[in-house]
């Protein structure tokens, strides 16, 4: 790697160098948004019903479910790059709603962290799990 393309390189370029740091932010998101979030959520304290209801979803233990699972099990999928577009879009809407939805009133340092998930999702919806995912190999059959 040449010092001018170690400065000035596209992440988009898929070079080695690119498509390991992306391997590293999609594990460490997913699993960060599987184990940190996602597992306290299933199955659904009331607590966290409650807010769903708050939000004025219908059949909020339904949505409920559904946002832990999105948490846990798109974490996961994102983890190891597997069906990740779908996976990270479900992850980037769940946390959306989450810091527009229920913390919309809260302070940024509150909401911080989901945006900053939120924004790391989209990006895998984007770009899908790269070089070093499951998608790869599963797309080779």
């Amino acid at each position: 790697m040449s010092f001018k393309n170690l400065l000035f390189g596209s992440a988009i370029s898929g070079s080695l160098m690119s498509q390991l740091g992306l391997a590293v932010l999609r594990l460490a998101t997913g699993l960060s948004i599987a184990f940190g979030h996602g597992l306290g959520k299933l199955p659904p304290p009331s607590p966290f019903v409650k807010a769903v209801a708050s939000l004025g979803f219908p059949r909020p233990e339904a949505f409920a479910w559904a946002a832990g699972m999105a948490e846990f099990v798109g974490g996961l999928l994102l983890a190891v790059g597997l069906m990740t577009r779908p996976a990270a879009a479900a992850v980037a809407f769940t946390l959306g709603v989450a810091a527009f939805g229920h913390h919309a009133s809260d302070p940024f340092k509150a909401r911080e962290l989901a945006l900053l998930y939120c924004a790391v999702a989209f990006l895998f919806a984007c770009t899908g799990s790269g070089r070093f995912g499951l998608d790869r190999i599963v797309n080779r059959l």
